[in-house]
């Protein structure tokens, strides 16, 4: 089978469009629709029901998916251990798109530098879509905020990561902060409900983003503000581009490292997260004080 029947039928399902598929494949709608037709004739069966603005999986399809996956994942890393010999360790992780910015980036580049000759894939999904790839066998280890207590997966505390409330405006309260061009970041549920738990009174966020990067760079860009990690605004803080809100209360989330407890990869992985820089420490006093100087 042309395993890229397979890409062409996973990238359509994620997208549930033709057109989004041939985008992000670099092809034409015509030769998706050809690929997806011609997946089917070897099959059998039919993947998709195609109704207007509405493209759904048949049972068939919902079937396929899975095995899909697993042949693409098996192929990859077929490649992978012929190219290198099979002399070399490799492993394969995901994290979710929160923690990648916040803690993963970092966490990565160290890895490199401490085990250059480590073959290396990195994957990027929902924390659902991580947790089924563990149980799968096609993730060594996953990184997310809200991993699911599975009894055959572990589940260690990797890095702290320190939400401070940061405004583009010095002097601002919480009131304030709330009240004005306030982004609201997803950090998962348990967030949510802190958040609502912190500022009960506070209005209805106008604007809500997937990723701390995007809500920091709206507000170096057009102002607001926003709880964002304290080791990704550290220098901007330092530097006066962004100031701490005023009587703001910090929120603490962990990010996790999920692998299987029956990992042949174990000594591996105890090695890659020691890699990981628990937390960062700011002197958020200090940093009060010298932003009231600066602002007055």
């Amino acid at each position: 089978m042309d395993l890229e029947l397979l890409r062409t039928f996973l990238e359509v399902n994620r997208h549930r469009h033709f057109g989004r598929a041939a985008e992000v494949l670099h092809v034409t709608q015509a030769a998706v629709s050809a690929r997806i037709k011609q997946l089917e004739a070897q099959l059998g069966a039919q993947l998709f029901i195609r109704q207007y603005h509405n493209l759904q999986l048949t049972p068939e399809g919902n079937r396929l998916v899975r095995h899909a996956d697993a042949l693409l994942a098996g192929w990859r890393k077929a490649r992978q251990e012929v190219v290198l010999g099979g002399a070399r360790q490799q492993l394969t992780f995901g994290g979710s798109l929160r923690l990648w910015d916040v803690a993963l980036q970092t966490w990565f580049h160290r890895l490199r530098h401490k085990l250059p000759a480590l073959a290396v894939i990195a994957e990027m999904h929902t924390p659902e879509l991580l947790t089924r790839r563990l149980l799968d066998g096609h993730l060594d280890i996953a990184f997310m905020l809200e991993p699911a207590q599975i009894e055959t997966l572990q589940i260690e505390k990797v890095a702290l990561v320190e939400l401070l409330m940061v405004s583009a405006s010095p002097g601002m309260d919480v009131n304030s902060a709330l009240e004005g061009d306030y982004l609201m970041v997803d950090w998962g549920l348990a967030h949510a409900l802190e958040h609502r738990r912190m500022h009960p009174d506070a209005p209805e966020p106008r604007v809500r983003v997937a990723q701390a990067k995007m809500a920091m760079a709206h507000l170096l860009e057009l102002g607001g503000s926003a709880y964002l990690p304290a080791r990704m605004v550290a220098a901007e803080l330092e530097r006066a581009a962004l100031f701490l809100v005023d009587g703001a209360e910090s929120i603490t989330r962990y990010a996790y490292a999920v692998y299987p407890l029956r990992s042949e990869k174990l000594e591996l992985i105890t090695t890659v997260l020691d890699y990981f820089d628990f937390e960062i420490e700011l002197d958020k006093q200090a940093l009060l004080e010298s932003q009231q100087d600066v602002s007055v």
